[in-house]
């Protein structure tokens, strides 16, 4: 047991450790091409934070777990909404940009109910994955656009450039530094390589460990997945809006968690799907997932209600999820 419990602790830890050098690595590698760092936020912050709960979700569906693997996705979204927001809001009231809950909450409710109906009829095989994919390109080139061409002090941002500034809070290798453009790629991209290495083998290691721990507590691969897997992976974003709360910039980090549920949805579910299709299993697609979707449009009312979300609406959420964890936890 004792050896099981190490396996989920270390995989933890080197899926947040390699994550965070994958994002440093490849953001010093773009900046010393030349990259915007615009497209540097929109792309590369996103899917660097979101490595854990990819590496693990395409890990434990190749091994055959897909309770954890989709309950990783599912999982980390309602965990992001209702205690990572919730626990920022507690700090700091959060404001709410409007183009993140005009453009941004709508899509992420959208893939939320498209991903919802599609786990009664169809499988994450690799069509769906495909789909969703493009879809995740689609939002990165809408939003690229939009961000470019929009007045900044009229429009405001979205949820993918709050998500590039809530980590840039946290790690400042990511603010753009033009003295390293046109310097050497050698040590970033050795840096980024030994962060893929580090995620690669912490969820590895997550997955084997979860997987053996379900079996010891007689407890299913799918609760393990919804709640110690999924959380452990969400543990970027639960650093991010938090330190972005701390330093009074909690309007960061509403578009932090909605552009890392989009990301969940669009591109660990399709690259899922794409690499190793999965059956959704019926206890996700009866229970989860409408709770996801019943989470997302929590939040987005509480957003829209005096365009921020107050501190008594940050404990409802995260006295929601200790009900959420309450029915899915085995007595």
């Amino acid at each position: 047991m004792s050896t099981t419990i190490l396996f989920v602790l270390a995989g933890l830890v080197l899926l947040v450790l390699g994550g965070d050098l994958l994002v440093r690595g490849a953001v010093k590698a773009a900046t010393r091409l030349g990259v915007s760092p615009l497209v540097i936020g929109l792309t590369l912050v996103g899917f660097g934070t979101s490595t854990p709960e990819l590496v693990t979700s395409v890990q434990a569906s190749l091994a055959g777990a897909p309770g954890i693997a989709i309950g990783n996705i599912v999982g980390s979204n309602i965990a992001n909404i209702l205690l990572i927001l919730g626990i920022a809001a507690l700090i700091a009231p959060i404001a709410v940009q409007a183009r993140a809950l005009r453009r941004d909450g709508a899509v992420a409710l959208a893939v939320a109910v498209a991903f919802a109906a599609l786990a009664f009829v169809w499988p994450l095989d690799r069509v769906v994955g495909a789909v969703f994919v493009a879809g995740l390109a689609l939002y990165i080139w809408t939003a690229f656009r939009q961000e470019t061409s929009a007045a900044p002090a009229t429009a405001g941002h979205g949820a993918l450039y709050d998500k590039a500034l809530a980590t840039e809070g946290v790690d400042d290798a990511l603010a753009p530094d033009t003295a390293e453009r046109g310097g050497s790629l050698l040590w970033p991209l050795l840096l980024a390589l030994a962060g893929l290495v580090l995620v690669v083998a912490g969820g590895w290691l997550l997955v084997e460990g979860a997987t053996e721990l379900a079996r010891a507590f007689g407890i299913s691969e799918t609760v393990i997945g919804l709640t110690v897997v999924a959380v452990g992976t969400s543990l970027p974003e639960l650093v991010t809006s938090v330190v972005a709360a701390l330093r009074r910039q909690a309007d960061v980090a509403f578009g932090n968690i909605i552009g890392s549920n989009i990301y969940n949805v669009l591109g660990i579910g399709g690259v899922t799907g794409l690499v190793a299709p999965v059956t959704i299993p019926t206890e996700i697609a009866t229970f989860d997932l409408p709770v996801m979707v019943g989470v997302t449009a929590l939040m987005l009312v509480f957003a829209y209600t005096a365009r921020k979300i107050a501190r008594w609406e940050g404990a409802v959420l995260l006295a929601g999820y200790g009900v959420y964890l309450w029915f899915l936890w085995p007595a």
